[in-house]
């Protein structure tokens, strides 16, 4: 029978409920810091100064120090720099007092002193020369040439490009290896495993009493546990360790908390990863990875191996292959299947991995002998998610009343995430509004903000569209109220909300999972109602219905082409779950032509049946029409003031007690399939 409620069941998350010693933070050595200080001093030698030679002009060295016959030495170094180095006596001269300011390491009376520019050594030494024409031979001053080389600099600027290419692919190739943290950080060591290992010196406190909703499976689970820490309980009777169990389920059912609580019981190392954490861009890396972690976990034994996400490595193979190529994943997976099959039955070593897409896995992958036990974990029932809820009201400080059955009923198909984040949400309201505790109404404001989106308190709609709005919502909830099957209504609002809502409608499902053509059929009449009461009132219709007519066909094709409840069409199903098919249809164009004939005919006949019981009701429509332009939101007992008792159903919890005249932070969605979301 396949499942047509997408809300099943879940689990608590208790992390937050406790505070775990954390382990003092030690500076690590990071080999960039030498990088760095090596790039520092480079730049430091390369542009410190080479002397303690003050600059000069050249004018005043003809005019001024030339003259005074107080030159020493002249150096003219490279052709464009010459130096100046002044007599000891003559330093004691007031016109070289600049040179007394020097301090530091460059104080010293050794020159050079002075220092000028030139640009052509022939003109230089021409003017030197006619200065001196009129001086003795004995005091004339010749130039010496000197030229230095900067070995230094000519070096840097020859590696400089090639240490800096180097450096940039190290970079990468670290990044690409896990950025540096653990063995396979290092880019020769990139095949490495990247597990994280918990074993006792990283014991994981999670165990399965801070699981809730999640019964079956910690059964399941529980004597995965009890393999590991008594064998030869099962060895003896000539049973064989379980070598691999699979977490099948929707997302936020607790697949993963689960794994973790394995980890706290079993109190055996526990290699944790994620199925992408073997795909790399290098051809060979994921298998080798895989080899590493397996080598591990046999020096490990006995010791639990947890896979998330395996569909990220465990796809299905040959599909969308290229003709002659290369698949990198199919190598890892092929390695992987490998090592899985290849552990001998005493060696202690278990697999655990979590999936929400059991579809797209390999039919290799999922063989006993590999993963021998599937382990479905579905969305909770009413029981289980009031144990989640009680497991996430524990940090919260509640207000007198709350009733964790009640938020239980009114949440029909969550998961263990989605309560933990009803609970989150409530305390934020709360928070918000400054109170001291969080009381039912913050829960109810959250569950309504979580189904149907954060209330548009600034969108400025038509009086013309309210209304239309209006009786849209009150033909949605007057066709759901007199229609037998029909999920109870519990509130009715013309409040925006969301991207598009303009209206909702809350349905309070209970849990189910098979459905009669009798119900799918007046399910479909309750979804049409809106568009039939705008027929009805206003003799034309609005896009508002755009929601509606696409949860109605997809109903009426799934009544006809995969349920097998039309009589024309037959006792066949068309669904393609695993995408066998492709892009071909298994029925032929005559078929097809049926096919749409038959749905068209049953949306035309829930559309008939809606219109003759809205005409019937036409007096009820108008009244709550009205009531609802006044209040914008109506509750369960005010539908039951104006349509009378529902004569199907028992009055059920509703949600907190709210005011009718308030309309802040109230809103919820419409479902007219099994918890799906109708926001018009």
């Amino acid at each position: 029978m396949s499942d047509n409620n997408p809300f099943k069941s879940g689990s608590g998350n208790p992390d937050r409920n406790k505070k775990p010693k954390l382990p003092p933070i030690v500076p690590k050595f990071n080999f960039y810091w030498i990088y760095g200080i090596v790039t520092v001093v480079f730049l430091a030698l390369q542009f410190a100064p080479k002397d303690a030679a003050l600059k000069t002009s050249k004018t005043k060295f003809l005019t001024e120090m030339l003259p005074s016959h107080d030159i020493e030495k002249l150096v003219v170094v490279n052709k464009e720099r010459v130096e100046i180095t002044i007599k000891k006596e003559a330093l004691k001269n007031e016109k070289y007092a600049d040179l007394k300011a020097r301090t530091g390491i460059f104080a010293t009376e050794v020159g050079p002193h002075y220092f000028f520019e030139i640009s052509d050594v022939g003109s230089f030494e021409e003017d030197l020369s006619k200065r001196q024409e009129s001086y003795p031979p004995g005091e004339r001053i010749i130039a010496e040439t000197l030229t230095q080389h900067n070995y230094f600099g000519d070096i840097v600027s020859w590696l400089l490009p090639f240490v800096l290419l180097i450096a940039l692919w190290m970079f990468v190739m670290r990044r690409m290896g896990g950025g540096g943290a653990g063995p396979g950080g290092q880019i020769f060591n990139i095949g490495k495993s990247r597990a994280q290992l918990f074993d006792k010196d990283q014991h994981v406190n999670i165990t399965f009493k801070d699981v809730a909703g999640l019964d079956e499976a910690k059964v399941e689970v529980m004597e995965i546990v009890d393999f590991l820490k008594n064998p030869k309980k099962y060895t003896t009777l000539g049973g064989k360790i379980p070598k691999g169990a699979l977490l099948v389920g929707p997302p936020g059912t607790g697949k993963t908390l689960l794994a973790k609580a394995v980890a706290g019981e079993a109190g055996v190392p526990f290699f944790s990863l994620s199925g992408s954490d073997f795909v790399e861009m290098f051809v060979g890396v994921g298998a080798s990875r895989v080899r590493d972690l397996f080598k591990q976990a046999k020096e490990k034994a006995p010791c639990i191996i947890f896979i998330d996400e395996i569909d990220a490595v465990g796809r299905a193979r040959g599909k969308n292959m290229v003709q002659g190529g290369n698949d990198e994943r199919e190598n890892t997976l092929n390695q992987l299947l490998t090592e899985m099959d290849g552990f001998a039955t005493d060696l202690g070593v278990i697999i655990l991995a979590a999936t929400n897409r059991p579809d797209i896995l390999d039919s290799a992958l999922l063989r006993p002998g590999r993963f021998d036990r599937q382990i479905s974990i579905d969305r909770p029932d009413l029981n289980g998610r009031e144990e989640i809820f009680k497991v996430h009201l524990k940090p919260l400080k509640l207000a007198e009343g709350i009733d964790p059955m009640k938020l239980s009923m009114q949440t029909a198909g969550f998961a263990g995430a989605d309560i933990a984040n009803v609970c989150n949400e409530a305390a934020l309201i709360a928070a918000r509004n400054n109170k001291q505790s969080v009381d039912m109404k913050d829960f109810q404001d959250a569950i309504d903000r979580i189904i149907g989106g954060l209330e548009k308190k600034n969108k400025i709609i038509s009086t013309e569209e309210k209304e239309i709005i209006a009786y849209h919502e009150s033909g949605h909830a007057i066709s759901g109220w007199f229609l037998e099957g029909v999920d109870p209504l519990v509130k009715v609002s013309i409040v925006p909300r969301g991207v598009a809502a303009l209206g909702y409608a809350q349905y309070l499902p209970k849990d189910q999972y098979l459905y009669t053509t009798e119900q799918l059929e007046n399910m479909m009449c309750m979804t049409l109602g809106g568009r039939v009461a705008e027929d009805i009132v206003f003799n034309r219709i609005s896009t508002g219905a755009q929601n509606d007519l696409e949860r109605v066909t997809k109903m009426a094709y799934g009544m006809v082409t995969i349920y097998g409840m039309n009589a024309n069409v037959g006792n066949v199903s068309f669904y393609d779950g695993n995408q066998e098919y492709g892009f071909t249809k298994p029925y032929s164009e005559k078929t097809a032509e049926m096919i749409d004939v038959e749905v068209r005919n049953i949306i035309t006949k829930c559309y008939a049946r809606t219109k003759a019981l809205l005409m019937e009701k036409r007096e009820k429509l108008e009244e709550l029409s009205k009531i609802l332009l006044q209040r914008e939101i109506l509750l369960q007992h005010d539908l039951q003031e104006i349509l009378g008792p529902r004569p199907f159903d028992k009055v059920i919890a509703e949600p907190a007690a709210v005011s009718n005249q308030s309309i802040a932070d109230n809103s919820a969605s419409e479902v007219s399939e099994p918890i799906t979301q109708n926001p018009e």
